[in-house]
């Protein structure tokens, strides 16, 4: 039963779509069936005349449905029970199924009808997953834009037997049953990652991209990066009066993966989506021109900056803002990219429950990493944290939370040789002690990998002055070596990367440029 308030919400999503759309349920034994059942005659009950509940079809060996338009073929299935996270993926499945809710631009859609088909997705989640929605809820855009193209949500919870045969460790994993259930994508992945994924696995016909895009007028400043500080240089460029331009794979940057912000100062508490969303209504609230979803190849520098996009979109900006932040850091051993999905993970909470009573390590004695060893903690048979240095980097309320579960340990000052596997999954990992070279093997099933991040840099070097970790070089106004190339936040040289630091960081990158331009005048 659907809560009153949550009822009255659909109510108002629903009663103005354009078309009707079905909920095809199949015939199923499984016990929860009625589960279902009740889920869908609740949904369709908030907009009788627009949204239909039907049980027909082949039938399931466990809950399913599919999501079409009266008359039409589906393009978008659920394999379960959409609950948790993915109650949304489920809204606006209907909702986008009827033509309503926020599209892709043209650009972006030129790009997905490019994709060659037929194109078959299966994405295997989890219910507790934050970050398994996000990806559910791209794919189903996509397969509503593309004529050829199908995807199915499946909860790996309610089919086990399929993710046992397929080795699945790990959630969002997307697979494609064309390709012998190769895998697509393993983990969070933003939009812009996806569909830059399936044209590498399924190719693409020439891209109209680039002439369907409108002319766009040189920016005064453009912003490369959606998290908090290209958000906060783009609403202090267009403060200034400048004409501004965002670029960004995905608005909201890592914060779309932050669970609890507690130390943002003047918000006691706040989610990460809750802030990303935020973050979006700031800058609308501006001229800023927002291109998400976007992938920047290449930028050329010159009086005026060239920045050229994945699929062929050509931008010019007399000033650019790199704030690009950055990535979860990999060991770069043996071992880890083959086991990735099946063993080796990034995310405690959305994969931790594949290794309810097993064993696990957690790579990493910061912050991150004792936190992930807490939260595995409740869920696994046994956590051992091995840490690089000779003690631990997290908070000392961290160490001394860990150091009171019964079924955790540590090993400090060794560093990580390689991951071992059978081929099909992680079966071990190969440590090294740094005071004595001795080596030693820990046998686990999962390992989940907390060292921290690497700086998204890629697309500005050669252009402009880079540390050894990669980081861009800036001085205290956020200009680089490069005139007209300024950076902010954490892809930067700044330390400590905060959010709180990282929008100061793009307020000042985008006062830099005012300043500069105010004085070549």
């Amino acid at each position: 039963m659907l809560e009153p308030s949550l009822s009255a919400q659909l109510q108002q999503i629903y009663r103005d779509l354009p078309v009707t759309v079905v909920l095809r349920q199949r015939p199923s034994d499984h016990p929860k069936h009625a589960e279902l059942t009740t889920m869908l005659e609740d949904v369709a009950a908030t907009a009788p005349e627009k949204v239909l509940h039907r049980v027909e079809g082949e039938p399931s060996p466990i809950p399913a449905f599919e999501v079409a338009a009266e008359g039409k073929p589906a393009a978008i299935l659920f394999k379960g029970i959409p609950g948790g996270h993915e109650f949304t993926s489920l809204v606006l499945a209907i909702l986008n199924t009827a033509g309503g809710g926020k599209r892709p631009d043209e650009g972006i859609q030129a790009r997905i009808r490019s994709l060659k088909g037929p194109i078959r997705l299966r994405t295997f989640v989890s219910l507790s997953c934050h970050n398994c929605p996000e990806v559910v809820q791209a794919l189903n855009l996509m397969a509503l834009t593309h004529a050829d193209f199908v995807h199915e949500m499946v909860d790996g919870g309610l089919a086990e037997g399929e993710v046992e045969k397929l080795g699945i460790q790990g959630v969002p994993t997307v697979i494609s049953p064309v390709h012998e259930n190769a895998q697509v994508s393993v983990g969070r992945a933003s939009f812009a990652e996806l569909l830059d994924a399936l044209e590498e696995r399924f190719g693409s016909e020439p891209s109209s991209a680039a002439s369907t895009a409108p002319e766009r007028d040189p920016y005064d400043v453009l912003v490369v990066g959606g998290g908090p500080a290209g958000a906060s240089a783009a609403i202090y460029s267009a403060r200034k009066g400048l004409r501004t331009g965002l670029v960004a794979k995905e608005i909201g940057g890592q914060l779309t993966q932050t669970v609890g912000i507690e130390n943002l100062i003047g918000t006691v508490r706040t989610e990460g989506k809750k802030l990303t969303a935020d973050l979006l209504a700031h800058l609308k609230s501006y001229p800023v021109e927002v291109l998400d979803n976007r992938r920047v190849e290449t930028i050329e520098n010159g009086e005026m900056k060239t920045v050229r996009l994945a699929g062929g979109e050509t931008i010019r900006t007399k000033a650019l803002v790199v704030a690009t932040g950055a990535q979860w850091r990999e060991l770069n051993v043996p071992g880890e990219k083959q086991y990735i999905g099946r063993g080796v993970a990034f995310c405690p909470h959305c994969d931790g429950p594949f290794y309810k009573d097993r064993d696990v390590v957690v790579i990493g004695g910061g912050n991150s990493g004792i936190e992930a060893a807490i939260d595995l903690a409740g869920i696994c048979a046994n956590v051992t944290v091995i840490e690089f240095m000779a003690e631990l980097k997290a908070d000392r309320v961290l160490v001394d939370n860990l150091k009171k579960l019964p079924n955790t340990r540590v090993i400090v000052n060794h560093r990580t040789a390689e991951i071992l596997g059978d081929g099909a999954k992680v079966t071990g990992i190969k440590v090294v002690d740094r005071a004595n070279d001795e080596e030693r093997t820990i046998a686990t099933d999962g390992i989940f990998i907390q060292i921290g991040l690497a700086p998204n840099s890629a697309i500005v070097r050669g252009l402009v002055d880079v540390n050894r970790f990669g980081e861009i070089v800036v001085d205290e106004k956020c200009r680089t070596s490069t005139k007209g190339i300024y950076a902010a936040g954490d892809v930067t040289t700044v330390p400590w990367k905060q959010i709180v630091i990282s929008m100061g960081e793009g307020a000042k990158a985008a006062l830099a440029a005012f300043e500069d331009k105010i004085h070549s005048a």
